[in-house]
């Protein structure tokens, strides 16, 4: 029998102890049955952790960005090992050596540092909100008080992921549109800067007074030749002042309002935000999240003024003694079957449930709003790029037909 020295933290404090064991896994399985999860585990002679790859990273150093699905990754890999068994510690050893994002793996490093001084889990998540939101970690100190961190983690990867693919579904819808208007940029420019000028020296040795169209298109391709310097700089511009406008919180409340009112984009977008609501409180008041903090947390999450603003309207009234319901009602964000929902899932206490049911019908819907939108603007913009071109030529031909009927 071997000697194995452990430290867990058991109703909130943390205990050094030994125990007897024939191999690591039988010492964590032992503490497993008297339901202490270990922090760390080690033999008692110089024995030393285990570890992968002998504690050396598997990469060389640099910075990279962190995706959504490094924490997907993450998160479900960090629960399937805790529901085996292995300690707290061991888990964010093995997972930030061998996570192939070396920031990322770096990070967990340095929580599994923070852990072994006895600090929670959740407040060593706080330490990096850039990388872990509050949804994450205020789940992740609801599963520590709990005792259900791996039913957390994997309920958070479940949340992570079908957020990440509603964002899919939208950005994707963007791309087909996106290809269009740069093509019809490119063509565009090639015929206002290689085109335009050969059909304009013609016309000029001829002499002849010009007609309206065709010196509308003369003047935007010397405009193009001369003087786009002017039209970079004054797009710039206009990127500028939007960006500022935007960090404004009055400004970037007055474009998410009106981006809510926006034909066919409008109506997605409020999809996409009910969605979000939806799931975000429901996976939190299913991990045992209190409502109004749990309202709190989707306030900041929402990505969307207007939505952010009803929120905290409705974690006022609620305050006052009001139902959830009814403030939700009266930001007219939330379409009456929502309303209608939440207030049976309130009443019958399965607002969680509700909720999910909410969320899921929603992100249907948000299919059902991409097919419409990549529908709507696909022929739009073929037609725009037709009109334009069309303009064009006729503008270029007009003078010639002209010289032919003088003739």
């Amino acid at each position: 029998m071997l000697t194995f020295q452990y430290k867990a933290r058991v109703k909130g404090k943390i205990i050094h102890d030994e125990i007897l064991a024939k191999d690591r896994k039988s010492a964590i399985a032992s503490l497993k049955e008297d339901k202490i999860r270990p922090i760390n585990i080690s033999l008692k002679s110089g024995g030393k952790e285990f570890s992968f790859n002998n504690g050396k990273p598997l990469f060389s150093s640099g910075k990279q960005k962190i995706t959504e699905k490094d924490i997907v990754v993450f998160t479900r890999t960090f629960s399937t090992m805790i529901d085996a068994g292995l300690p707290l510690v061991q888990c964010l050893k093995i997972l930030g050596e061998q996570t192939e994002n070396r920031t990322f793996g770096a990070i967990i490093l340095s929580i599994k540092d923070n852990i072994e001084t006895g600090e929670n889990l959740s407040d060593s998540l706080k330490k990096y909100p850039k990388v872990f939101n509050s949804l994450y970690c205020n789940l992740f100190e609801a599963g520590e008080a709990a005792g259900i961190l791996d039913v957390i983690a994997r309920r958070l990867a479940a949340h992570i992921e079908k957020t990440a693919s509603l964002k899919k579904k939208v950005k994707s819808a963007m791309v087909y549109p996106a290809c269009i208007v740069s093509v019809a940029v490119g063509v565009i420019s090639f015929l206002m800067i290689f085109v335009i000028p050969a059909f304009t020296t013609m016309f000029n040795s001829g002499g002849a007074e010009l007609p309206v169209p065709t010196s509308i298109v003369i003047a935007v391709s010397d405009m193009f030749q001369t003087k786009w310097y002017y039209m970079l700089g004054a797009s710039y511009s206009i990127y500028l002042v939007f960006r500022r406008l935007h960090a404004t919180e009055r400004g970037r409340s007055l474009i998410d309002r009106y981006v809510l009112k926006i034909p066919v984009v409008g109506p997605l977008i409020r999809k996409v935000s009910i969605a979000k609501f939806s799931r975000t409180l429901g996976t939190l008041l299913s991990s045992g999240v209190g409502l109004l903090e749990g309202l709190e947390i989707c306030a900041r999450t929402s990505g969307n003024k207007t939505v952010e603003s009803t929120v905290i309207n409705t974690i006022e009234a609620i305050k006052s003694g009001d139902t959830i319901a009814a403030p939700l009602a009266r930001g007219n964000i939330f379409p009456p079957m929502v309303i209608q929902m939440i207030d049976v899932g309130e009443n019958s206490g399965s607002l969680d449930i509700m909720l999910a049911k909410i969320a899921d019908f929603y992100d249907e819907e948000v299919d059902t709003a991409v097919i419409a939108l990549t529908a709507l603007l696909e022929p739009a913009l073929m037609v725009f790029l037709g009109l334009v071109v069309g303009f064009i030529v006729v503008a270029m031909y007009l003078p010639i037909f002209q010289m032919g009927s003088a003739v």
